[in-house]
C-alpha cells in the first residue's frame, strides 16, 4: 500500500514540479491603430476594438523587440522612433507585473485621416 501512495504522489507530483521549472510565457495579439508612440519610455498606445467597443492598450517596447514594416516588404525592420500615430500594427504581448510587454511588432499599414463626404 505504501508503494502505490508512493508512486502515485511521484507521477502527480513530478509532472507538476517539471512543469513549474518550464518558463511560461502567457501571450495575446493586438491588432489596431497607434494612439501615441513614447521613444523615451518605449512604450506604444495602440486603440483597438470592434464598433463602439474601443479600448487602449499600453505596450512596453524593449530594445530586442523585433519591429518590422509589411510595406517595405519582406517584414523590413525598423525602429520605434518610425512608427507614428495612425499607423496599423500588429503586436504580440504578454502580460508582466509592470503592464504589458511586446514581443514583436509589425506595422501593417496606415489609417487615412481624410474621410470623403457624399454631396
Amino acid at each position: 500500500m505504501h508503494r502505490v501512495t508512493l508512486l502515485l504522489v511521484a507521477v502527480v507530483v513530478a509532472p507538476l514540479a517539471l512543469a513549474a521549472q518550464q518558463p511560461i510565457v502567457p501571450h495575446d495579439s493586438v491588432k489596431g491603430a497607434i494612439r501615441a508612440v513614447d521613444v523615451r519610455t518605449r512604450s506604444v498606445e495602440v486603440t483597438t476594438g470592434v464598433g463602439f467597443a474601443l479600448r487602449v492598450v499600453r505596450l512596453q517596447v524593449p530594445p530586442s523587440v523585433p519591429i518590422t514594416d509589411r510595406a517595405r516588404g519582406q517584414g523590413a525592420p525598423i525602429k520605434l522612433g518610425e512608427l507614428k500615430p495612425g499607423d496599423v500594427i500588429r503586436a504580440v504581448f504578454g502580460g508582466r507585473p509592470s503592464g504589458f510587454v511586446a514581443y514583436t511588432i509589425e506595422r501593417v499599414g496606415r489609417m487615412d485621416a481624410g474621410v470623403e463626404s457624399s454631396p
